[in-house]
């Protein structure tokens, strides 16, 4: 497994310690701060009824390293919970909570689950319910990108559970027959819900799977920022140059729980969740950075606050807007709205007011 820092924040690999600079690294840890307020006040808000439903990411916020280690015109892929790359990419905070609330402001139009939402802009596609669909369609990417020659790479994010199902199987024999420009993150999460990873596969670890397919394989320890950058740097290399693509299993731990609709204590012991707690990415990269000089003791928190801050107004302005209009369940179906819709639409409407 590669691992460049420990839990504490030591080089324990400074042969593989990347050279990124100390503003970049910072902007790495505050984006990671990000995603963590985030889910706290997601989480609140939908105890409280406030907003339906709320996808936690943390302890997987190292996900941030994979946006840092690709171009701007790569394609995104993300499963669930995979926020960081969206903001590091630069989709504003406010839509990501207009989108939470479903509201009139919401990119999304109140359409998607809470939680999957897209951009184009940024070529960070909607994430699926189901799972796994996004392992085939990324490979559908990466094989267009290799046979445009545009120079773009697709990588694609998945869990755990996801590597039993079929369209696994699919995108990653696609993949690796027509040498598509994908790169392929696994975020061995340890469950998928309440399914342990050892009756997901007989393997002994996920990245073995990569041989069957014929394609290169490295474990990473997926709470290590560093282990994320370097190695999806070196398989976007890799596929860039038309040498096919790479299968990446990030080792890591789902520390809340699968939704906001789980309870993982039914499944899972709390002692588990205590010991990974220790290896969490954002105290392990600060720790880092703070024995570095780059930061100092207290910036964690400041940012941490300044997020508060953020999230609390925004969420404040989200909650008293409206939902969407009515006429948007119409009008983004065709370019020229048919005489059918016109009627269904005039029925819809005739139907609120009364």
């Amino acid at each position: 497994m590669r691992q460049i820092i420990d839990i504490e924040g030591n080089v324990i690999s400074p042969d593989l310690l990347p050279k990124v600079a100390k503003k970049e690294l910072v902007k790495w840890l505050d984006i990671m701060i990000a995603v963590r307020v985030l889910d706290e006040k997601g989480m609140r808000l939908q105890r409280q009824g406030r907003i339906g439903f709320h996808i936690p990411t943390t302890g997987q916020e190292a996900h941030v390293g994979a946006a840092a280690a690709i171009k701007d015109k790569d394609w995104i892929f993300p499963a669930y919970r995979e926020h960081g790359l969206a903001i590091y990419r630069g989709i504003a905070l406010a839509d990501i909570v207009n989108h939470l609330f479903a509201n009139d402001l919401d990119p999304q139009k109140g359409r998607r689950l809470p939680g999957l939402f897209g951009d184009s802009r940024i070529r960070f596609i909607n994430p699926s319910a189901p799972i796994g669909t996004q392992i085939v369609q990324a490979a559908g990417a990466g094989y267009a990108a290799r046979y445009k020659k545009d120079g773009s790479v697709s990588i694609v994010f998945f869990g755990d559970g996801a590597t039993s199902s079929n369209d696994f199987h699919s995108g990653m024999n696609f993949g690796a027959v027509t040498k598509a420009a994908t790169v392929f993150i696994c975020q061995n999460n340890q469950w998928a819900i309440s399914v342990p990873l050892s009756k997901q596969t007989a393997t002994k670890q996920l990245v073995d799977k990569a041989t069957g397919y014929g394609m290169p394989g490295i474990q990473i320890d997926g709470n290590d920022i560093f282990a994320m950058f370097t190695a999806v740097r070196e398989a976007a290399q890799r596929a860039r140059k038309g040498n096919g693509p790479t299968f990446i299993e990030s080792v890591t731990y789902r520390l809340g729980p699968h939704t906001s609709s789980d309870d993982p204590s039914k499944y899972r012991s709390e002692n588990d969740v205590e010991l990974w707690r220790q290896k969490e990415p954002i105290g392990r990269f600060s720790k880092y950075l703070i024995n570095e000089g780059i930061i100092d003791k207290d910036e964690p928190q400041r940012i941490h606050s300044k997020y508060d801050q953020i999230f609390n107004e925004l969420i404040s302005e989200a909650d008293n807007r409206s939902t969407p209009p009515l006429e948007t369940m119409f009008e983004d179906v065709f370019e020229t709205m048919p005489w059918y819709l016109e009627e269904q639409l005039e029925e819809a409407l005739r139907f609120t007011k009364e």
